[in-house]
């Protein structure tokens, strides 16, 4: 005779985790994704992320540690991209600033793809109900 032990079923439904919503983290790759062209709800969408990291369940913080990752890296790139365009600018009266504007341009443009990037492999992982792999590399 085999005894087989029966678990009420109370036991093992698994109540959703707390904070595993994957809305917030779907509007804020939205926010961030409209910011590409303005700049405001990129802002708004890095708040939000930083302000939901602390209550977030493992997936969602780690999508939120990526996004709040990818506005600081982005800045820290935009920055050096502004700053060869600030340089170049009265350098042009001897034309070499012309070069610094492209490179200090082609930077800005770089980062500019590289959030977008971030962005559509982000929203792929969270499609797929999955914590994001890398938060915490600055490569996509």
């Amino acid at each position: 005779m085999t005894d087989t032990a029966t678990t009420p079923p109370s036991a093992t439904a698994q109540a959703p985790a707390r904070g595993e919503d994957r809305t917030v983290p779907a509007i804020v790759y939205a926010l961030y994704i409209l910011g590409l062209t303005h700049g405001l709800t990129l802002f708004i969408g890095f708040i939000v992320a930083y302000a939901s990291m602390g209550n977030a369940g493992p997936k969602a913080h780690s999508h939120y540690l990526f996004q709040v990752r990818t506005v600081w890296t982005g800045l820290a790139w935009a920055a050096i991209g502004c700053a060869f365009i600030l340089v170049g600018l009265p350098l042009t009266l001897i034309l070499i600033g012309f070069l610094f504007i492209k490179v200090g341009v082609g930077i800005l443009a770089l980062g500019w793809l590289w959030v977008l990037l971030r962005c559509v492999f982000g929203i792929i992982h969270l499609s797929r109900d999955e914590a994001y792999p890398r938060p915490r590399t600055w490569l996509v």
